[in-house]
């Protein structure tokens, strides 16, 4: 089975020019990710443009979970990823904040990936190790920026912390595709550039041991400068057009996949 390449929908803010569903359609995304509820008449059109659609939101407390696959089961999602907590909960309640979305996922059959992101109970590789010691059942959205460069995983060793993190990268299912270097975590990327920078062959390594075990999903998620992810030249201006970095991102992707299972 090929890659399924989703766009996240987040990623349309600030772009110019403005894209829309069409535009990722005939870019050639299998689908896209929505990071807000749907719009009346987004899945619909979803729908008549042949795009796979999946959700994303956010966890605090067990019975979010529950009210969030309820409510995406019943508009026709069958995926999702989440952000779950802030990321100082006590190991009680994070724990009991994971039971819940593994409850939910099964009690509604969606797949409820959760992200190693920034601010939530998985922005940290050493916890998040130990919950899959607790809950082997977890899977993932692999959203490795945040490591990469929150936790700066070059330093001490990029080899020993990619052996460190197996466990997670063998429970990716869906992958957030953004490059980050040790010290900023959404770069532009020059394909020209030889030989390739370290920090991109890094993330091809990770990339293609999640598609090794099972991911299925890339979705570009290249995120505005009003956020503070992209970043900006002295005149304001984005350093790079996300647009075609995204593509660009996509291919890294699909050539990590080829080489994942071949």
């Amino acid at each position: 089975m090929p890659l399924r390449c989703y766009f996240n929908l987040l990623a349309l803010n600030g772009l110019e020019p403005p894209r829309n569903f069409e535009d990722i359609q005939h870019a050639g995304y299998d689908g896209v990710q929505f990071a807000d509820p749907p719009r009346p008449g987004d899945l619909d059109r979803c729908r008549q443009l042949r795009l796979e659609f999946t959700a994303s939101g956010r966890v605090n407390q067990p019975a979010d979970a529950v009210e969030l696959a309820a409510l995406w089961s019943a508009e026709g999602f069958g995926v999702s990823t989440l952000h779950v907590g802030w990321g100082i909960e006590t190991s009680d309640e994070a724990c009991r904040i994971i039971e819940s979305i593994l409850s939910a996922s099964q009690k509604h059959k969606l797949d409820l990936y959760v992200e190693t992101h920034r601010a939530t109970i998985f922005q940290d590789m050493w916890r998040t190790v130990e919950f899959v010691r607790r809950f082997p059942e977890l899977r993932f959205n692999g959203d490795f920026s945040h490591w990469y460069t929150g936790q700066e995983m070059v330093y001490g060793g990029f080899d020993r912390k990619f052996e460190f993190i197996r466990p997670v990268l063998e429970r990716v299912r869906f992958l957030h595709g953004r490059i980050g270097n040790p010290g900023c975590m959404q770069v532009a990327i020059d394909p020209e550039q030889k030989p390739e920078p370290e920090y991109v062959t890094h993330f091809r390594r990770l990339w293609t041991e999640c598609f090794r075990h099972g991911a299925e999903i890339f979705t570009p998620e290249l995120l505005a400068a009003d956020i503070y992810y992209a970043c900006t030249l002295p005149n304001g201006r984005e350093e790079s057009d996300r647009w075609q970095q995204s593509l660009m991102l996509r291919r890294i992707a699909q050539e990590c996949y080829a080489e994942a299972h071949s």
